[in-house]
């Protein structure tokens, strides 16, 4: 079953999501602040594919924090937020924090299941491949990319990557030196029928050089390609 965690104060816009999301195929469970999202997500054992969280909610845990919590616990579960905020700040300190995407309120119910559904594939991908025991590695230059546990390594030292980050090496270290346009990387990772915005890219891109670049502000690897998008040189 999908599982998805709605974490929402506001009760009837949690009920109109998580109705939605049933109709969808989902298995839902709610909560009314950040806290409770995360005792339902401890109770689950982490058994949790998608978190849907509001980032204004009241309390010690805003949807920031929950983000940031559910990040470091489980580096695979996928990570909507849901803002009424149209700053362009709010978005990116969600990416930037980990999230996978986010929807501004108010949002159609096509909108936000085909942003979950995004979401999920993700995930489902990567059980897939666990399940099956993949392995395969790709090597570029002094970083490998292990296919399977999702791990970056650089000189033999660990990289944590959130899932949308580790699709975007794996798209670079399968498309060397080759620069890719900002919408072939959107389509790539979120899919076609996306209907986010492309700077969701350019956070990522600048999340990832912090992790991998020895100067991200004067980054080697993963190289501007102006007017266009981005490179990977190993």
């Amino acid at each position: 079953m999908k599982k998805v965690l709605v974490a929402e104060d506001e009760q009837a816009i949690r009920e109109f999501v998580v109705i939605n999301l049933k109709r969808a195929g989902y298995d839902c469970y709610e909560a009314e602040n950040g806290e409770e999202a995360l005792a339902v997500y401890s109770r689950e054992g982490g058994d949790i594919d998608v978190a849907v969280l509001d980032i204004m909610m009241p309390g010690r845990y805003d949807g920031f924090a929950v983000c940031k919590e559910l990040r470091q616990k489980n580096g695979s579960i996928g990570i909507i937020l849901l803002t009424a905020r149209t700053q362009e700040m709010d978005k990116i300190s969600g990416l930037m924090m980990g999230a996978d995407d986010y929807v501004t309120k108010p949002f159609s119910p096509s909108e936000l299941v085909a942003r979950v559904d995004a979401v999920y594939r993700r995930v489902a991908l990567e059980q897939m491949r666990d399940e099956n025991n993949f392995k395969e590695e790709i090597r570029s230059g002094n970083f490998v990319l292990n296919l399977r546990n999702r791990t970056l390594m650089k000189d033999g030292a660990p990289i944590e990557l959130t899932q949308v980050e580790f699709q975007i090496m794996e798209y670079f270290f399968s498309s060397p030196t080759t620069a890719l346009d900002r919408t072939d990387i959107l389509k790539h990772v979120w899919g076609d029928t996306y209907v986010g915005e492309e700077k969701i890219v350019d956070v990522n891109i600048r999340r990832l050089r912090m992790k991998i670049e020895d100067e991200p502000s004067n980054p080697r690897h993963i190289v501007t390609v102006w007017g266009l998008g981005y490179k990977w040189e190993a």
